[in-house]
């Protein structure tokens, strides 16, 4: 009886830690009958910044304009349902300043409730460079009060990127440092060319990572070579990077510039055929199993795996399946 009951308070502690999670997803679910709880969806907004393309090239079309610090596309035709972000801040080496957090911030905000988004791609519009971490001639103007401020708020934009329902991928094509390497490390997925330079180099002033590099970094190649990589301020090229698992894929650099971008366009492109409900709870369910013990992960995994059966998607699948043609999923 006394292991009985043990097993009994631990399995509602596991089903009170579920119920805890999904209703901290609140806003993001709605409940549909039968119990079903899908992705909530809601008009597409836009940027005076979006425009379409193809993605293979620099120019967004005649809607985008030079002086823009964010460029938000919605791609078209065989990309439709993949977005890229491209900072754009060419003169200040794409360092994240207060009003370029402030756009990043209502860019994501925007596209997490975005039914039509499939899969984001982070980019940078300026050739050599990803982002250069905080700009430090703002900084250098703020009170105490206004860099915990910003920091802050750099910080929930990091949160708010990692937990988007869709898979993301950075493109490093230049360098990426401090706050530009933990943009990256709060997409799902890092992609760079080899000549790409990538570090958290805050203690060479005496700071340390404050937007998730501390604690998203040891994740992505454990906790040793993490410390080594910050002690140190040690900054690595694409194929160190790769060698210890920082990135998922290194490619030697094109004349265009844009190596790791066209890299990250063909993995979107295998993302969009698959289930859109599937891909997001998918998503959800790695990312929070990895943060708990086993048997709450698989208790994870079961009550993410319950959200799509109810769906049209999945019935769609198994006709498609039938019949032998590619499946027609709506997300529903």
């Amino acid at each position: 009886m006394a292991v009985a009951g043990g097993l009994g308070v631990l399995q509602g502690c596991r089903v009170r830690l579920l119920a805890a999670y999904f209703a901290r997803l609140g806003p993001g679910l709605v409940t549909r009958g039968s119990g079903q709880r899908l992705w909530r969806t809601s008009e597409r907004r836009c940027w005076p910044s979006v425009s379409a393309g193809s993605g293979l090239s620099r120019s967004y079309g005649s809607e985008a304009k030079g002086d823009e610090e964010l460029r938000v596309r919605y791609l078209e035709e065989e990309n439709k349902g993949i977005v890229v972000l491209g900072i754009n801040r060419s003169y200040a080496k794409n360092s994240l300043s207060k009003n370029l957090i402030k756009m990043l911030s209502k860019a994501v905000d925007a596209l997490k409730s975005d039914k039509k988004v499939r899969t984001i791609i982070v980019r940078s519009e300026v050739p050599g460079i990803f982002c250069a971490g905080a700009d430090l001639k703002e900084r250098a103007q703020m009170s105490l009060s206004e860099v915990s401020s910003f920091v802050s708020k750099a910080r929930t934009l990091m949160n708010e990127m990692a937990n988007l329902p869709v898979p993301t991928i950075a493109a490093i094509d230049g360098t990426a440092l401090g706050g530009g390497l933990e943009l990256a490390l709060a997409c799902d997925i890092i992609v760079a060319a080899s000549s790409a330079k990538m570090g958290l180099v805050e203690t060479k002033l005496a700071i340390i990572p404050g937007a998730g590099g501390t604690q998203r970094l040891p994740r992505a190649i454990g906790m040793a070579l993490a410390k080594e990589m910050i002690f140190s301020a040690r900054v690595l090229n694409g194929q160190e990077a790769k060698s210890i698992g920082l990135i998922s894929h290194v490619l030697e650099q094109n004349e265009a510039g844009d190596a790791a971008y066209r890299k990250a366009l063909a993995l979107a492109r295998e993302f969009l055929p698959q289930g859109p409900v599937a891909m997001r709870v998918a998503k959800l369910a790695i990312n929070q199993g990895m943060e708990v013990d086993l048997v709450t992960g698989l208790a994870i995994e079961e009550a993410c795996y319950a959200q799509t059966i109810p769906t049209k998607d999945r019935l769609e699948g198994l006709r498609a399946f039938k019949e032998k043609r590619p499946p027609r999923y709506k997300g529903e």
